[in-house]
């Protein structure tokens, strides 16, 4: 234990020790809890990998694509004799387009062979009508981390990180055909391009409520906002029909859309999709360009070394077979007996919830009567499917061909698939995780959980841990996901996964409320490696708050309960450490709150934090009770 008082900073008090014995790998920017657990689902998955390759012996025909992927990129050989070719290849039909008559013409390939362009479309489920899907609409990637790195208040810390990407793209652009007056060109084309669109896609905070993008517009506006792109036409060609409306989930980008593509910025465009593509490509190219594209993300990440080679082909190959490797991982490793025990604990949480809903003080008994309703329909999804969904049969590619190549391949399969489905059903049986995943998650559109096998193991969940540590861990962890049917977003939708208001007038200022102060609970907080964004990160606080406040509740009739063991293994699951650069990263980009807050926010919340430690008014892990929020 730390020399830290548990009372003043429960996160050290548990943690410390291990921090300090842990070592964050050259390759890596975080270690420790979630972290831990995936590298050692990983190893275990990569050896499994090499036994299948090595012997062959693929339990089913996905499998064997997956270790046929694997060997592809470990055949550096052939990587290497490639070189940039295969990307130069592709996107000199970039370079051949004089105009953008030419571009209409090319486009539908070009949107199903996953070129950059200046907006991407995909098919996804109706947030009004979950039963089916509907066609979305929205501005591409910028090249910093953010859209709020290129805002004023960060212009100095985004100009130190572009920097750092210039360096990286023209050492790549170096390496290829362009001449060095058209590498330079490229290159200013690309930025001034980038920096266009990066005054005017949506943040990660925006994006954060998820809820606002969903804006129904009529396909002929749409159409005229995207002039001189003809979108119809394209719409046509992909579907062999014209849908009626499209989601527009990015209104400010598309309502200047014209101010970024036109006949005078296409040559600009081109040349950003260009380098931007070349850049995207090098992971799939020679060892040499893999290790020079890695070059960004390692330094804002605070990493020291690329990914090594038999790690980055079981990332990629287990990414792509998802489904089939998380199913295979399920049956070898996941045991009954523990499924049958969390599945238990899911359905006391769900009927705690149920009981603290109705006995709720802020709620009217109609609004009561809906969110009873919604816990009362929400799915369980736990360990791994029971089959593979039909979408991996058409993964396949020609395993003669080069890495590039294949990856080309897969992705254009991948992209033909997801656009197949407007005007089809929703699948609501999918998956959203596989089950060789550390995480967890709640879907709205689907008002369902999902909980994939390797993240039940300690210390979320052991059978050979109390009751009290398991309510503690994956206890409050499913209560979190099941809170997120009722945070700031999923409150906006109805046990069927529609956005509906089904809110009394009172009870959405009361909660509003709530929202609020959950907010102020955490904003402005100041960390070593920067200031915490509490309205980016509410709708995770607020599902930490409902995961605590659940099971505390199960704790007060759960026979031996130790507080102390619950509050101990709440702290101990967000232990981590990470480089500095990663955590303030971290500030921008993850709506969850930071792992030492997440630990020690929640609990002094709750009266049993106190009881439990003694705490004082002069401890640091004191929260006058007039502060103290607790939503369900």
């Amino acid at each position: 234990m730390s020399n830290v008082r548990i009372q003043d900073d429960l996160y050290h008090y548990v943690n410390q020790e291990t921090i300090d014995s842990l070592v964050i790998p050259d390759d890596m920017p975080t270690t420790g809890g979630f972290t831990t657990l995936a590298t050692e689902v990983e190893k275990l998955m990569i050896n499994e990998f090499n036994d299948l390759c090595k012997n062959e012996n693929y339990p089913n025909e996905h499998v064997q694509r997956a270790c046929a992927l694997y060997k592809a990129v470990k055949n550096v050989r052939k990587r290497n004799a490639a070189g940039m070719k295969p990307a130069i290849k592709k996107l000199a039909k970039l370079e051949k387009m004089g105009s953008i008559a030419t571009f209409n013409r090319n486009l539908s390939d070009l949107v199903l062979n996953r070129y950059a362009l200046p907006f991407h479309i995909m098919v996804d489920t109706d947030m009004k009508d979950t039963l089916n899907h509907c066609l979305y609409i929205q501005g591409p990637s910028v090249i910093l981390p953010d859209a709020s790195y290129y805002s004023e208040a960060m212009a100095e810390q985004g100009k130190a990180i572009l920097g750092i990407w210039v360096n990286m793209a023209k050492a790549i652009l170096a390496k290829s055909n362009l001449t060095e007056e058209q590498q330079e060109k490229y290159l200013q084309d690309t930025l001034a391009f980038d920096a266009l669109l990066g005054g005017l896609v949506k943040t990660r905070e925006e994006w954060s409520n998820y809820i606002e993008m969903y804006n129904p517009v009529k396909t002929n506006r749409v159409a005229s906002m995207l002039k001189p792109i003809n979108f119809k036409k394209l719409l046509s060609k992909l579907f062999g029909f014209i849908p009626e409306t499209v989601i527009v989930t990015e209104p400010r980008y598309f309502k200047a859309f014209k101010q970024v593509f036109n006949e005078e910025n296409f040559e600009m465009y081109k040349h950003w999709a260009y380098v931007t593509g070349l850049v995207g490509a090098c992971s799939y190219l020679s060892e040499e360009l893999r290790e020079l594209g890695s070059t960004y993300q390692r330094a804002i990440n605070g990493i020291k070394s690329n990914t090594p080679l038999e790690k980055f082909a079981y990332k990629l190959a287990s990414s792509l077979y998802a489904e089939p490797i998380g199913l295979y991982y399920g049956e070898k490793y996941f045991g009954e007996e523990a499924k049958k025990d969390i599945v238990s604990i899911v359905n006391q949480i769900i009927e705690t919830y149920k009981n603290r809903i109705l006995n709720n003080e802020f709620l009217e008994q109609s609004t009561k009567e809906k969110a009873i309703l919604k816990l009362s329909t929400m799915g369980v999804k736990m360990g791994y499917p029971d089959k593979v969904d039909p979408a991996y049969d058409k993964l396949v590619f020609d395993e003669k061909a080069n890495l590039y190549t294949i990856m080309q391949q897969l992705g254009a399969v991948r992209t033909a698939y997801g656009l197949s489905k407007l005007g089809k059903p929703v699948n609501r049986e999918e998956w959203a995780m596989p089950g060789h995943m550390v995480n967890a998650c709640y879907n709205p559109t689907v008002n369902d959980i999902t909980f994939p096998a390797a993240i039940l193991q300690a210390p979320f969940y052991s059978i050979k841990q109390s009751r009290s540590e398991n309510l503690g861990g994956i206890g409050a962890v499913i209560g979190h996901e099941i809170s997120h049917a009722f945070d700031s977003n999923g409150a906006k939708c109805d046990e069927n996964g529609n956005i509906n208001n089904w809110w009394t007038k009172q009870d959405t200022k009361k909660f509003n409320k709530k929202i609020d102060a959950m907010t102020k609970q955490f904003d402005g907080i100041e960390l070593p490696w920067g200031k915490v964004n509490g309205k980016f990160i509410v709708s995770e606080n607020m599902a930490d708050n409902g995961g605590m406040a659940v099971t505390l509740d199960i704790m007060s009739r759960t026979e031996n309960a130790s507080y102390e063991e619950y509050f101990t293994n709440w702290a101990r699951v967000w232990c981590m450490k990470a480089k500095p650069e990663y955590l303030q990263l971290l500030l921008s980009l993850d709506v969850h709150g930071p792992a030492i807050l997440r630990a020690n926010m929640q609990p002094r919340n709750f009266p049993e934090w106190y009881e439990t430690f003694n705490v004082k008014k002069t401890d640091k892990m004191y929260i006058a009770p007039n502060k103290r929020v607790v939503i369900w």
